[in-house]
C-alpha cells in the first residue's frame, strides 16, 4: 500500500499534484487520515479533479467522522459520496435529553451562532462523560479540594516547572482508572488509560447529513446491524461518488484510458501457438495460434470490458524469461503466449490460472519389428506361469493317480509305467485326448474343473501367440531417461524454453543437447538418429510434443517419466488486478464446450493418431500367473480336498487290516505303521467291483484258474491295457509265468471279501503251480481258440 503525506498547510498546486499521481494509478481506493478543518478543501479539490466521480471510492477515518455531523452545508456537498467511521453512540432518551439541554443552553449563550445547531457530536459526549468520571473518581477518593503544594525551592526556568503538584493526584489517578459506569456515549471504560469504543457505526456523506449504512466491530467485522444474525457487508443504501448504487471495482484497466498492450512472441517453429505474419514496417500484423484465441475467448468472459491491442515483440523466443521481463521494465501490460509457469518467473510477475496440459517429457522414434526368434512360442506365457502350469500338471495327474491307483487296473503297473501314466494322463488333457476310464467320482470331479481350466489357459495361449505371429509391434528405441544418460547419446529441446536448463538439472550434458526450433527439425533428427547427426529423443512440453504427434503421427511415441510443471498462463505484473479474473474467466473457459472447439481447431482431433501413445502396440502381450491366478486356486483347491477325502476315507476304512498287518516285522512302531500303510495302499481293493472277478461257481465249479488268468492278463497285464483289451497268446503264457502275476493272484486269493480267501494255500504252493497253471491257461485258450 502506498502511502502520500499531505501538510496541513499544503495549497490548492500541492494538494492538485498529489491529486494527479493518484489518478495515474491505476487503483481507485483511496483512504484519508486528516482533521476535520483540511478535509472539505482537499475533497473540493479531487471533486474539480473528477476524483469524486464514478469508479472512485474514498473512506475517512473517524477523526473527520466523529465530528462530521458539525459539517456546513457546503463541505457535506464537497464530501457527497464518501464513506467515514464514528464510534457508535446508541440514541437513548438520556441522549436526547441532553442534546435538547445542550442545544437551548448554547443558543441563549450565543443566539447568533449557528455552528451548534445539531446534535452534539461524539468528542462533546465524551467530555461530558470525562468530566462526570474525574468528579465520580474525587467522590470515591475523598478529594474535598486540590490540596496543591508549592515547590520550596525550583530551579525551573519556566513557570510549568513552578506549578504547584496535588497531594490527592495520585489517588485521585487511581480512582479515575477504575471508574466505571454507563455514560451518555455508551460504557465508560479505561484500558491502559484509553476509553473503549464498543462499536463503529459506518456512515454515508450524503445530501446535508451522514447517513449510517452499517457497524463495525472487532468480533464480526462489517454488518448491516450489531445483531449475531445480522448479514454481512454494507446496506445497499450507500451512495457512492458520481451518484452511483453499486459498489466500485476500485481499480481500472487502463489508468489514462489507452489500451493494454499485449506483448506476443514473434516464433520461428510451432506457429499453431503463437503466429505473427505481417509488415513490421508498416505495423499492419496479423496475430492468429491457440494461445491468440484463447485470451481473446478469455477476455470475452470477462465482467466488465477490457480494451487491449497486441505488440509483437521480435527474437523474444529466443529467451522466455527476457520476453517475461518486460512487464517489470513496464515495456508490456500483459504478456500472451506459451509461457510456462515457473517459479523463477513467479518471483517478479504473477500468472492466471494455466490453460494448457502441464508437464514435459520425451518423443522418441519407434521401430517395427515381428518376431521371427525359434522360440517364441515360449513367449506367450512369463515364466513363472510356465512352471504354475507344470506344477498344476504334475500334482492333479497325481492326485487322479492316488484316487485311482487301488480301484482302476489302468492306473497299475510297474513303478515306471505308474510314473509316467501321471504325466502321460495330466498332459494328454491338453489336447483331450485322454482315453483312461476313471472309476471315482473323486477323480472325476477333479477332471472337470482341471479341463475346464486347460481349456481357458489354451485358449489364451492361442491367442497370445497368435497376435505375436501376425501383428507388428512398434517397439520405441528409448525407454529410459537414466538409459540415455548412461549411453550419452545426443538430446534435443525447443529452442529458447527452459527444458534445457531443466535437462542440465537432472544429469545431462550440455555438450550432448541439440536445440531445435520446428516440428520438421524434431522429425528430422529423431529419424537420423545420433549416430547420423540426429538425436535419439526430443524433450520438450506436453502440448508441444502432442502437436508434433499429431503432425507426424507414425514412427513417434512418447514414452518415459512426466515431469510436472503448471503449463501455460498468461503473464500480468506482479499485483495486478486483473490476474484473479483472468484466472476465474479461464476456469469458465475450460469447464465449456469452446475451449475442447479451440484445442480441435489448431491440434485436431485429440487421439487421431493409432500410434500416438500406444501402450498397447508397445507393451508386451504376455500372460503372467496374476492372469489365472483364481482358476489355478480353484483347481487346487478342489484337488487338494478332494485328495484328503478319499485319503480320510481310505485311513477309516482299512484301518483294521492295517493295524494287523503290523504286528509284524522289525523297526520302530513308526516305521512298521508307514511301510504297513503304503504296503496297503499298493494292493488291489478288491472290494471294488472292478476286482470282483472270482465268484462261487467259478470256485464249485474248478474253473477258479482259468479266471484267475483272465483276469490276470485282462486288468493287470503290465497296468498298460485297458479291461476288455485283448493279449496276444504268446503274451499270456509270458504274464501268467511272471512272478507279478502269480503276486497279483495272490493278492486275490488272500483278499477277505472275495470267496477265493477260502482257498487256503500258501505263496511257495502257488510258486510251484504256477507252470502248471500256465499250460493249463494255454491249453484252454487254444482250445477256445
Amino acid at each position: 500500500m502506498e502511502r502520500t503525506a499531505v501538510p496541513v498547510d499544503a495549497d490548492d498546486d500541492r494538494i492538485d499534484a498529489v491529486l494527479n499521481r493518484f489518478m495515474a494509478m491505476p487503483t481507485r481506493v483511496f483512504i484519508v487520515h486528516v482533521n476535520r478543518f483540511f478535509a472539505p478543501r482537499f475533497f473540493r479539490r479531487a471533486r474539480s479533479a473528477g476524483m469524486m466521480s464514478e469508479d472512485y471510492a474514498w473512506i475517512v477515518t473517524d477523526g473527520v467522522g466523529s465530528v462530521v455531523d458539525a459539517l456546513s452545508p457546503d463541505e457535506f456537498n464537497a464530501m457527497e459520496g464518501v464513506v467515514s467511521l464514528r464510534p457508535y453512540v446508541k440514541m437513548t432518551d438520556e441522549v436526547r435529553n441532553f442534546s435538547a439541554r445542550f442545544r437551548a443552553r448554547l443558543r441563549r449563550v450565543s443566539p447568533s451562532a449557528d455552528v451548534y445547531a445539531h446534535d452534539p457530536t461524539i468528542l462533546m459526549l465524551w467530555s461530558y462523560d470525562t468530566v462526570w468520571a474525574i468528579a465520580t473518581a474525587a467522590e470515591a477518593a475523598g478529594v474535598s479540594s486540590p490540596g496543591f503544594q508549592t515547590p520550596q525551592q525550583s530551579l525551573a526556568l519556566t513557570d510549568l516547572g513552578r506549578l504547584g503538584v496535588s497531594a490527592t493526584g495520585e489517588a485521585l489517578l487511581k480512582a479515575v482508572r477504575e471508574t466505571t459506569f454507563r455514560g451518555l456515549a455508551g460504557n465508560f471504560t479505561l484500558v491502559d488509560g484509553q476509553l473503549q469504543p464498543p462499536a463503529y457505526e459506518v456512515v454515508n456523506v450524503i445530501g446535508k447529513g451522514a447517513r449510517p449504512v452499517g457497524f463495525w466491530t472487532p468480533e464480526a467485522g462489517i454488518s448491516q446491524a450489531l445483531d449475531a444474525n445480522a448479514a454481512k457487508g454494507l446496506k445497499p443504501s450507500v451512495i457512492w461518488p458520481g451518484d452511483a448504487t453499486s459498489p466500485p471495482r476500485g481499480w481500472v484497466v487502463s489508468a489514462n484510458g489507452h489500451k493494454l498492450r499485449v506483448a506476443v512472441p514473434v516464433k520461428g517453429g510451432f506457429k499453431e501457438f503463437v503466429n505473427v505474419a505481417g509488415d513490421a514496417t508498416t505495423g499492419a500484423y496479423n496475430i492468429t495460434g491457440y494461445c491468440i484465441e484463447v485470451f481473446d475467448a478469455v477476455m470475452s468472459k470477462m465482467p466488465y470490458p477490457v480494451s487491449y491491442e497486441y505488440v509483437p515483440i521480435p527474437n523474444s523466443s529466443d529467451s522466455y524469461d527476457r520476453f517475461v521481463s518486460l512487464l517489470p521494465e513496464q515495456k508490456a501490460d500483459i504478456v500472451v503466449g506459451d509461457v510456462t509457469i515457473t517459479a523463477s518467473r513467479m518471483a517478479n510477475v504473477d500468472f492466471s490460472m494455466p490453460f494448457t496440459d502441464s508437464g514435459w517429457s520425451m518423443v522418441v522414434s519407434v521401430r517395427r519389428e515381428t518376431s521371427t526368434s525359434m522360440w517364441i512360442f515360449l513367449q506367450p506365457l512369463t515364466t513363472s506361469l510356465w512352471l504354475a502350469s507344470l506344477a498344476f500338471f504334475c500334482f492333479t495327474g497325481f492326485v487322479v493317480w492316488a484316487i485311482e491307483h487301488r480301484i482302476n487296473p489302468e492306473f497299475r503297473g510297474t513303478p515306471w509305467q505308474q510314473f509316467g501314466l501321471i504325466f502321460y494322463f495330466a498332459f494328454s488333457t491338453l489336447v483331450f485326448s485322454h482315453k483312461e476310464k476313471l472309476e471315482s467320482n473323486l477323480s472325476r470331479f477333479v477332471v472337470i474343473i482341471w479341463v475346464f481350466v486347460v481349456l481357458i489357459l489354451t485358449s489364451s495361449y492361442t491367442a497370445s501367440l497368435t497376435s505375436m505371429l501376425t501383428v507388428q509391434k512398434l517397439q520405441p528405441t528409448v525407454t529410459d531417461v537414466r538409459e540415455l544418460q548412461r549411453s550419452g547419446a545426443y538430446i534435443g529441446y525447443q529452442d529458447g524454453s527452459f527444458i534445457k536448463d531443466s535437462l542440465r538439472r537432472i544429469g545431462f550434458d550440455e555438450a550432448k543437447m541439440r536445440n531445435l526450433s520446428t516440428v520438421e527439425e524434431y522429425a528430422d533428427a529423431l529419424s537420423r538418429g545420433p549416430a547420423n547427426g540426429g538425436v535419439a529423443a526430443v524433450f520438450d512440453e506436453i502440448p508441444y510434443l502432442k502437436l508434433f504427434l499429431s503432425r507426424y503421427c507414425d514412427g513417434y511415441s512418447m514414452v518415459g517419466p512426466v515431469y510436472k510443471t503448471d503449463g501455460f498462463g498468461f503473464v500480468f505484473p506482479l499485483g495486478s488486478p486483473l490476474t484473479p479474473d483472468v484466472s476465474r474467466a479461464v476456469l469458465t473457459l475450460a469447464e465449456s464446450e469452446e475451449m475442447a472447439q479451440i484445442e480441435k481447431k489448431w491440434f485436431g482431433e485429440p487421439g487421431a493418431c493409432p500410434s500416438q501413445g500406444g501402450s498397447a502396440a508397445v507393451g508386451s502381450s504376455n500372460l503372467s500367473f496374476r492372469s489365472f491366478g483364481g482358476l489355478f486356486l480353484i483347481t487346487g483347491v478342489v484337488s487338494g480336498l478332494m485328495l484328503l477325502i478319499y485319503l480320510a476315507t481310505f485311513v477309516y476304512r482299512e484301518r483294521g487290516e492295517v493295524r494287523a498287518a503290523e504286528e509284524g516285522g522289525s523297526g520302530s512302531s513308526s516305521v512298521r505303521r508307514l511301510r504297513a500303510w503304503l504296503r496297503h495302499f499298493d494292493h488291489k481293493d478288491l472290494k471294488c467291483p472292478t476286482f470282483k472277478t472270482w465268484n462261487e461257481e467259478s470256485i464249485r465249479d474248478g474253473s477258479q484258474t482259468r479266471r484267475w488268468v483272465d483276469d490276470t492278463v485282462r486288468n493287470c497285464g503290465g497296468g498298460g491295457g485297458g479291461v476288455n483289451s485283448a493279449v496276444p497268446a504268446g503274451d499270456e503264457e509270458a504274464i501268467s509265468m511272471s512272478p507279478f502275476s502269480i503276486s497279483a493272484g495272490s493278492e486275490m486269493i488272500n483278499a477277505g471279501s472275495s470267496p477265493a480267501s477260502e482257498i487256503e494255500t500258501s505263496f511257495e504252493q502257488r510258486m510251484q503251480e504256477a507252470p502248471h497253471s500256465a499250460e493249463m491257461t494255454h491249453s484252454v485258450e487254444n482250445g477256445d481258440t
